[in-house]
């Protein structure tokens, strides 16, 4: 598809994407989406023309080419000795410049360690940081290049393995010769999730931007020491009806923290290989994010 014929979110009836984000967080099989889609179909653009539009295209997501001589990056192994013992994960830092840097960890969506979050992680090492994206599937030979099976293969994971894989990357870049100990973590949707975990897990964790993540309960935030920056999509039902309870749970507690909710927006709108994509709401989170950064990690 040429960027120029690139749909965006209002060319779908809100009744299809309503459903898409049923069909990608599991709450809808392809034949449910299609069936339930079917009805919505004009012209050309069948239930199938849909839903391949709604896919992801990781060509348009490339803002920081894998090329780039301006960062070192590769992938690394790194120890989980309460989850999968060993896994792995993308780490990209400034090819040249200070020897210690602070460090931010990129949590993925439920797909795995896609190119697009591999990208995010380039673009926050271009911004001065030790940018590390552990992938969740690793155990399972990590992420498969189809979003469909990537999905399938996160759902088989043992939950509570996947959640220490995600605490041990933190916990491995901490300790890091070439971190100054001082970690941040951004993540989206399940990432977003994975970013208020661990907040509540880690004391020592210095700041948090979740996108569009579920909370964690009342007497996990009590823990929570990290300054959180948060953003929701305007039409995100299922993620934000859970947000007055958790912003309760953080005023409690007295949590340091910023919310804000793009209007007009869907959910998953950072994404930018997706219609979803809202690029001018896109842009305004990421430049917060990076302030929020540069303010508690520098």
């Amino acid at each position: 598809m040429a960027p120029t014929d690139r749909k965006q979110a209002s060319d779908f009836p809100p009744e299809v994407l309503e459903l898409f984000d049923g069909y990608v967080h599991n709450a809808l099989s392809r034949r449910d989406f299609l069936t339930r889609a079917a009805k919505y179909a004009v012209g050309g653009m069948t239930a199938l023309a849909m839903l391949d539009s709604l896919q992801p295209n990781f060509a348009w997501a490339e803002q920081v080419k894998t090329t780039d001589k301006r960062l070192k990056a590769e992938y690394v192994t790194y120890p989980s000795p309460k989850g999968s013992e060993t896994t792995r994960g993308y780490l990209a830092r400034p090819a040249k410049g200070k020897a210690k840097l602070p460090a931010v960890v990129v949590i993925h969506e439920n797909r795995g360690l896609n190119p697009y979050i591999e990208d995010v992680t380039r673009r926050l090492a271009l911004a001065g940081y030790l940018a590390f994206a552990p992938d969740a599937l690793a155990p399972l030979d990590g992420y498969p290049g189809d979003e469909d099976k990537a999905r399938e293969l996160f759902g088989t994971l043992d939950a509570a393995h996947r959640t220490e894989d995600m605490v041990a990357a933190a916990e491995y870049v901490k300790a890091r010769k070439d971190a100054t100990g001082k970690v941040g973590a951004v993540g989206f949707c399940f990432g977003g999730g994975v970013c208020n975990m661990l907040a509540s897990r880690l004391p020592w964790l210095a700041a948090a931007v979740p996108f569009y993540g579920s909370g964690v309960s009342a007497d996990e935030a009590k823990t929570i020491k990290a300054a959180l920056l948060l953003h929701f999509a305007e039409t995100d039902e299922r993620v934000n009806a859970g947000w007055p309870a958790y912003e309760a749970a953080l005023k409690t507690n007295r949590v340091r923290y910023e919310a804000f909710v793009y209007p007009g927006t869907q959910h998953g709108f950072h994404n930018d290989t997706t219609p979803r994509y809202a690029e001018a709401a896109a842009k305004l989170a990421w430049s917060r994010t990076l302030k929020h950064f540069k303010k508690h990690l520098r």
